[in-house]
């Protein structure tokens, strides 16, 4: 079932991304939240934290939770967000390309990079992500092909993740992250808008159904100054 303060985030957050409540506005007091939504100050608390996390709002101590600037698309790294998903709330325009899409067999090279299991099929997908017509992320995916059946170019320029869990009712359970930042190589600059920078940031994805069994790796080669990645943490 559902939780209520699942509900809420949602709901803040399409007023957020509707432009409802605007940059630099402060949002409506927990107790004004707690009887819209008939809820405790704690579930209230766990939808902002959550809004938080993703970069759309601050809290600030004595005055208020107020709505970020998000010209950029936020990345929580504790989370597991499509990049559909995650470019919704920037109210940019977003597309996904996909230059290379072929049927390949897990090897000892493949295997030892993205630890899925030697001799598997798999789907290997280079999809190039444009932020206002900005190529700036480079994706090279590996999907096991008894896990993602019938996938296809056209669903990888939309959601996998979507196709996944809605067409397939596939769960997926949890990741694995590990960011580093490298040199560009010659197929980022091919496939990357790079400006001036001479490197990109790394974020290497090991991707899980909810019954652990591993089903994806994704590389993710971002260029570095569109995009953050963020975290919420709290003192035991």
């Amino acid at each position: 079932m559902k939780k209520l303060y699942t509900d809420i985030y949602d709901n803040i957050k399409k007023n957020i991304v509707k432009g409802i409540y605007t940059p630099g506005e402060k949002l409506p007091s927990e107790n004004d939240f707690c009887k819209e939504f008939g809820a405790s100050r704690g579930t209230v608390r766990k939808a902002l934290e959550m809004l938080a996390e993703e970069g759309l709002v601050n809290s600030l101590h004595g005055k208020g939770v107020f709505v970020l600037e998000n010209d950029f698309i936020n990345f929580s790294f504790g989370g597991l967000v499509s990049f559909k998903e995650a470019s919704e709330s920037s109210k940019q325009k977003f597309s996904t390309m996909v230059p290379k899409f072929e049927e390949v067999i897990i090897d000892g090279a493949i295997s030892k990079k993205s630890n899925l299991t030697i001799g598997k099929e798999a789907y290997k997908l280079y999809r190039v992500r444009s932020l206002e017509d900005e190529k700036i992320i480079f994706d090279i995916n590996y999907f096991l092909k008894d896990v993602v059946q019938g996938l296809t170019v056209e669903i990888g320029e939309k959601s996998i993740y979507e196709y996944i869990e809605e067409s397939l009712n596939v769960k997926i359970g949890f990741a694995s992250k590990v960011i580093q930042v490298e040199t560009a190589t010659s197929r980022d600059k091919l496939n990357l808008d790079m400006k001036s920078y001479n490197f990109v940031v790394v974020v290497k994805n090991y991707v899980y159904l909810s019954d652990g069994t591993q089903f994806e790796y994704t590389e993710s080669r971002h260029r570095p100054d569109r995009f953050v990645f963020s975290d919420f943490a709290r003192r035991r």
